[in-house]
């Protein structure tokens, strides 16, 4: 091989190699190496969980109430009838 495709050849094998150590790959080598989560980094994980479910329960108890509420305005409205002068189709006589 002549000295320029051996340059070449380790200019290329130099950019896959900084490219794995510098993308998610070389990260997650890091992460590693680095040991297990200290408690802070574990409890501030926990922290965003439970406020992430503490919203999501609160988005669903808003949309049960708000169903029970048509619930209830539809029953009223099937308890009351139709006006003797309604017909069904909702135009009048």
């Amino acid at each position: 091989m002549t000295g320029v495709g051996e340059l070449a050849m380790f200019l290329a094998m130099g950019a896959a190699a900084v490219a794995l150590l510098f993308g998610p790959i070389g990260s997650a080598i890091a992460r590693r190496l680095g040991g297990p989560a200290g408690p802070d980094d574990t409890q501030r994980k926990i922290e965003e969980i439970d406020a992430s479910v503490t919203a999501e329960l609160e988005d669903l108890r808003s949309r049960l109430a708000e169903a029970e509420e048509r619930l209830d305005f539809a029953e009223r409205l099937l308890a009351h009838g139709l006006p003797e002068n309604q017909l069904r189709g909702g135009a009048t006589q």
